[in-house]
């Protein structure tokens, strides 16, 4: 779930790179192709991510903005004052602003990732920003850390087509919703000019079919705005 997995996808799309093979190898801390999804255990890591400010210069880049949409991103959560929502994959924390206005002062924002150095920058940035209801977390790599009922939104953001077992871990998604709550999974899609390499990708309806594995109810939101990405939500039973 680390942001690190995409950084050739950010650099691609913000005018870094030119194509989509610099996905994931040929940048500092980045996986090489072959340890993606099958490999990813959350083991046996040698990346340095000392130098976060670096990576913290592509994911939080402006240019960003124009193709993720993170207001519209947030709006498809529909968040009300007080609800608690979980941001799995969180990285430097991206959405973290978003979301904490969403939620209002009553409300709960947790910024979850498996790299101790990126939830160190979020407490940081978080800190600084003044945004007291929004909590870092490291998580471990199968798992959401999310007690059972705890939560009423999830969002994961270009992450789940790097997630092993991904109809086991949409189980315990499952289990960490409240009544009436739901999962949002935000993706590249299959014809995207940016985003990992082909055989990474996932279509929506895989995704849609590995949520409804997990026992959610899973649809391919229609009406979403997003130029380069779809958005599959999930909800859990009433």
């Amino acid at each position: 779930m680390q942001r690190v997995w995409w950084i050739g996808a950010l650099l691609v799309a913000c005018g870094g790179a030119n194509t989509q093979t610099d996905h994931g190898s040929g940048h500092p801390g980045a996986h090489p192709h072959g340890e993606h999804r099958h490999e990813h255990h959350g083991q046996g890591h040698n990346h340095d991510f000392s130098d976060v400010e670096r990576f913290a210069a592509i994911f939080d880049n402006p240019e960003r903005d124009a193709w993720q949409r993170p207001s519209d991103v947030a709006a498809l959560l529909e968040l009300t004052e007080g609800v608690t929502v979980a941001d799995i994959g969180a990285g430097t924390g991206y959405f973290a602003p978003y979301l904490s206005r969403g939620v209002g002062e009553s409300g709960q924002v947790l910024a979850l990732d498996v790299e101790e150095a990126m939830v160190a920058h979020m407490r940081a940035r978080f800190a600084e920003a003044n945004l007291g209801n929004v909590e870092a977390r490291q998580v471990a790599p199968d798992a959401p850390g999310l007690e059972a009922s705890s939560v009423d939104r999830i969002l994961i953001v270009d992450t789940w087509h790097h997630i092993s077992e991904r109809a086991a871990y949409a189980a315990r998604l499952a289990s960490a919703l409240r009544p009436g709550g739901f999962v949002l999974v935000i993706d590249f899609t299959l014809e995207s000019p940016h985003g990992p390499p082909a055989a990474m990708r996932l279509a929506a309806q895989a995704v849609a079919a590995e949520l409804e594995a997990g026992g959610l109810t899973a649809v391919i939101v229609e009406d979403e705005a997003l130029p380069y990405q779809y958005a599959v939500r999930a909800s859990a039973a009433e």
